[in-house]
């Protein structure tokens, strides 16, 4: 068998364009593991509600961060596919969950080349439904559809991998080894409650109550917020972060339910309020630098802080196309590529 990766990004719209984004909008919340409500509801809240409220203001955030390459997730997911194909012996596809380049585009890209054994990256550290489960579960239904051939492997969510908090902890460190900050802020992309309570494989473990996320159990394997705190602990373990100086919270909420807490923005108003003058700011939910690190954090996030009184905010940039990052990701493609020639041989 032919082997061959699919590394695997959000998305985003073709353009700035109103239309286009109304368009990937359209596609990304009608996906019933993002918005995971009745199909009449979906319809009714995105198609009658936010469709038609929304996209010209996404439109208007996504033009202060548009590059002249175009969109920076989609640039950056690109660098990364080339640095990463430079270091492994197999067709590497790049394929978005929403918009293009498609799923279905990626796999048709690989099968061209001949690949019938297929290795789907998710570029999400942390397991949720709405970024790795819905990836896994569309990829699963184009192949028996369009690619029955075809057999599929994953790499799990990578939040605790030894060599996954290396690189991060180091593109942290770079950036405040020299900065006189008061507070490190871990903002991680928010679900809803109910999403953690849904992807409790022991549906009793997970209360969300400040001690679940500590008490070892199976639940932790598909346990978004324990993975977000996971990494933060990680990661302030690896560069001897003093507590207190350090705090993990979760942005970008829809909607009137329940979503994870603390919520980022109150946070950086909270702090700001408390006196804190120089915040830093990381957000490992994303390898790409995207409209929710580069507009919603750099922009509204330090917006806020200044209102409230602070004085410095340092964004820390994400993973993107870093040569030790890219090395992480051959290096795990590579690993699984051994392992599985291993296996037509025995």
């Amino acid at each position: 068998m032919k082997k061959g990766v699919l590394l695997v990004n959000l998305g985003s719209p073709k353009s700035t364009d109103p239309k286009d984004v109304k368009e990937y909008l359209g596609e990304f919340l009608m996906d019933e593991r993002v918005i995971d409500v009745p199909l009449w509801a979906r319809t009714l809240l995105v198609k009658g509600i936010i469709l038609n409220t929304r996209p010209k203001k996404s439109a208007e955030a996504y033009s202060k961060i548009w590059w002249d390459e175009g969109s920076p997730l989609i640039v950056l997911s690109e660098r990364l596919q080339v640095k990463v194909s430079e270091k492994v012996d197999v067709p590497v596809a790049l394929a978005m969950r929403y918009g293009t380049p498609s799923l279905k585009e990626g796999l048709e890209e690989l099968n061209a080349k001949g690949v019938d054994e297929v290795l789907i990256l998710p570029l999400y550290p942390q397991f949720a439904m709405a970024t790795t489960e819905t990836i896994l579960v569309l990829a699963e239904e184009l192949r028996k559809a369009h690619f029955p051939h075809m057999r599929f492997s994953d790499i799990p969510a990578f939040y605790n991998k030894p060599e996954y908090i290396e690189v991060l902890s180091k593109s942290i460190h770079e950036k405040i080894e020299n900065l006189d900050y008061e507070m490190l802020v871990f903002s991680y992309h928010g679900v809803p409650e109910r999403h953690i309570r849904k992807s409790d494989v022991t549906k009793s473990h997970c209360n969300i109550d400040g001690s679940c996320c500590q008490t070892p159990s199976q639940a932790h394997q598909f346990c978004y917020r324990h993975q977000c705190y996971e990494t933060t602990r990680q990661v302030a373990e690896k560069l001897n972060l003093k507590e207190g100086t350090y705090f993990t919270s979760f942005q970008s909420r829809l909607g009137f339910d329940p979503w994870l807490q603390p919520y980022t923005d109150r946070t950086i108003e909270r702090f700001g309020k408390e006196g804190i003058k120089k915040m830093a700011i990381v957000t490992p939910a994303f390898v790409s630098d995207c409209l929710e690190t580069l507009e919603e954090i750099a922009m509204e996030g330090e917006e806020i802080f200044h209102e409230m009184g602070g004085k410095e905010f340092t964004t820390i940039p994400c993973l993107n196309d870093r040569d030790d990052w890219a090395h992480v990701v051959a290096t795990w493609i590579n690993d699984w590529a051994l392992v599985e020639a291993s296996k037509t041989i025995a």
